[in-house]
């Protein structure tokens, strides 16, 4: 008879096993066919984007909408004056698309945190990577520094890779378990925090102040087609990576031990998951600001869809993170219509409410 260590039955038959709080949870959604709910997943994404782009002060339809990316791409020909194409073209479409990136990004990097450090808790900003980035676009912008030859963008990802080395050094000198990374994260976010303060306090004035702050409350608005295409391949890099990990990511479910002893190489692992999603973090916010809650609230709902594997799990999220961020900043564009409402106001609306919820589903398996 065997005396070795006994693997999780779901390693061994390939299907991805789930934590022990959600083992014997599951709802009828989760099985639906995977062609069926990623499917379903990226026609209301398509629909929510075409439809997105529709709102706002200038009239335009779906079917204006299509003929214009039909135009753009060499497919056709759009009737539109070339006033309503620029609306739908060079401005509305590429904040709506940004959106969608920035909604999948933040929610794929949710979803590993949480299974990396095992804590349903865990956001993409827990190791200081949103702060870091304050820090860098506000020394940009109030101190000048650079000279005008680094732009805003440049200074924040600058910024969040410096939180985030300053993270790892940390955690490595203090044992490099998960939760000297978390306080790791916790102490470089208040740093980097008290370090835009003071900047923005003692150097900004009156307009640069306001300008920070809402950037820093996150803002989709003067975004191009450039900030799409890098933060787009960006997270299709950082989501084959991922993917890549599934089953690695189902085994860190039971811990790092148990994951040790089904052969994952943890903190090799770890590494290159957490370096991959700070990586796109710092990307994101460098285009959009600081955006939170979505990476928190997104994967609890897309577990309710797909289950704990993250095979199927992490598309889901990346899909249901999309849709919801779209959705969310036709709302902060248009609710208090000509003003702005930031981003990161909205998700914060939406995302606490959803956060009690987590906190007190959490007390209940414990």
């Amino acid at each position: 008879m065997s005396t070795g260590p006994r693997r999780p039955s779901g390693l061994l038959e390939g299907t991805a096993p789930r934590p022990p709080a959600a083992a014997g949870r599951r709802t009828a959604l989760r099985t639906l066919p995977e062609p069926l709910l990623w499917g379903g997943g990226v026609l209301l994404l398509l629909l929510s984007v075409a439809v997105a782009v529709t709102i706002g002060p200038a009239r335009i339809s779906v079917a204006d909408v299509w003929s214009v990316v039909a135009a753009h791409l060499g497919l056709g020909t759009t009737e539109l004056s070339p006033l309503r194409d620029g609306i739908v073209w060079d401005l509305r479409m590429p904040r709506t698309l940004l959106a969608a990136v920035c909604g999948a990004g933040l929610a794929v990097c949710g979803t590993v945190m949480q299974s990396l450090l095992r804590n349903p808790l865990a956001d993409p900003f827990v190791l200081g990577v949103s702060s870091g980035a304050s820090t860098g676009a506000v020394v940009v912008v109030v101190l000048g520094v650079g000279g005008g030859a680094v732009s805003l963008s440049a200074g924040a990802f600058v910024g969040a890779l410096a939180s985030f080395a300053l993270v790892l050094l940390l955690s490595h000198t203090l044992g490099g378990s998960t939760d000297r990374v978390v306080l790791s994260g916790v102490a470089a976010m208040q740093l980097f925090s008290a370090l835009t303060s003071f900047v923005v306090m003692t150097a900004a004035d009156a307009e640069q102040t306001r300008g920070v702050l809402f950037w820093l409350l996150g803002s989709l608005g003067g975004v191009g087609w450039t900030d799409v295409r890098l933060c787009s391949g960006v997270v299709v890099f950082a989501l084959l990576i991922c993917l890549g990990h599934a089953r690695t990511l189902d085994a860190f479910a039971f811990g790092q031990d148990a994951a040790a002893t089904l052969g994952v190489r943890v903190t090799r692992t770890r590494t290159v998951l957490l370096c991959t999603t700070a990586l796109l973090t710092a990307s994101l916010v460098s285009s959009a600001g600081a955006i939170g809650f979505v990476g928190l609230v997104l994967p609890h709902a897309a577990r309710a869809l797909a289950g704990s594997g993250h095979r199927r799990l992490l598309p889901v999220t990346a899909l249901a993170g999309a849709i919801f961020l779209v959705w969310v900043d036709t709302l902060a564009r248009t609710v208090l219509d000509p003003q702005e409402v930031p981003v990161g106001v909205v998700t914060a609306l939406i995302g606490v409410p959803a956060f009690v919820l987590v906190l007190y589903r959490t007390r209940r398996v414990a």
